[in-house]
């Protein structure tokens, strides 16, 4: 049923749980990001109640809005459209990360990312981590912001603030994250589809890592582990 057929209470009721999802599962990844390093031992497996519920928050939420796999993004029929819109960018951000890293003396290493695994397997891993990471915040996140706000640029902010912010408090992660959180955000809400931004985060992630220097990365360390 579309905005037009419902009254305004409904429209506002709806808008304002869509928010209220968004917070439920954003502040879950939170908790478990920050706690993660200060338990050990079995006690981890404590962590991974919060990331459970907000799992269980996004599926129930998919099921009572009825909302198909396809709606979400895990689809192959606009691949190429988000490929599209997603190249220019992707080559804008590469040639930015390679100036960055000479200026600062950095080596341009294409192996550095997890140098004991073969590069091809490291981009399938990346790519399955990339469409796990994807699916929350587009798949579900977009999804609800641009319900609570409406598609557009207070929507994709939001969502590449919430990016960039799981990141802190590491400044140069965060700094690149919002950015990717942007074109990510805002190439989803015209092409929604999760491989291609999964392709992209995968790529891109290489490419930072091969190329900006690992103590400007904090070796990718977020959270309190950030000062271990």
């Amino acid at each position: 049923m579309s905005e037009a057929n419902l009254n305004p209470e409904t429209i506002v009721s709806d808008r304002a749980l869509a928010g209220w999802e968004l917070i439920s599962v954003v502040s879950s990844i939170v908790i478990a990001e920050w706690m993660f390093t200060t338990v050990s031992g079995l006690s981890k497996l404590i962590i991974a109640i919060p990331i459970l519920l907000a799992f269980a928050v996004m599926i129930f939420s998919h099921r009572a809005r009825n909302e198909s796999l396809r709606d979400i993004g895990f689809r192959f029929d606009n691949f190429l459209q988000a490929m599209r819109l997603l190249v220019l960018p992707m080559l804008g951000s590469g040639i930015l990360c390679l100036i960055v890293g000479w200026r600062l003396g950095g080596t341009i290493n294409l192996f550095r990312w997890h140098p004991n695994r073969f590069i091809l397997f490291q981009l399938m891993f990346g790519f399955g981590w990339g469409l796990v990471q994807q699916y929350a915040l587009q798949g579900f996140l977009n999804r609800r912001a641009t319900m609570a706000l409406g598609a557009g640029w207070q929507s994709v902010l939001i969502i590449a603030m919430i990016f960039g912010g799981l990141h802190l408090p590491n400044p140069a992660l965060t700094v690149i994250t919002f950015a990717g959180g942007i074109v990510w955000a805002a190439v989803y809400q015209r092409a929604p589809n999760l491989f291609a931004l999964a392709v992209s985060h995968s790529v891109m992630t290489w490419l930072v890592v091969s190329t900006i220097p690992p103590s400007l990365l904090h070796h990718l360390r977020v959270g309190l582990n950030y000062f271990s």
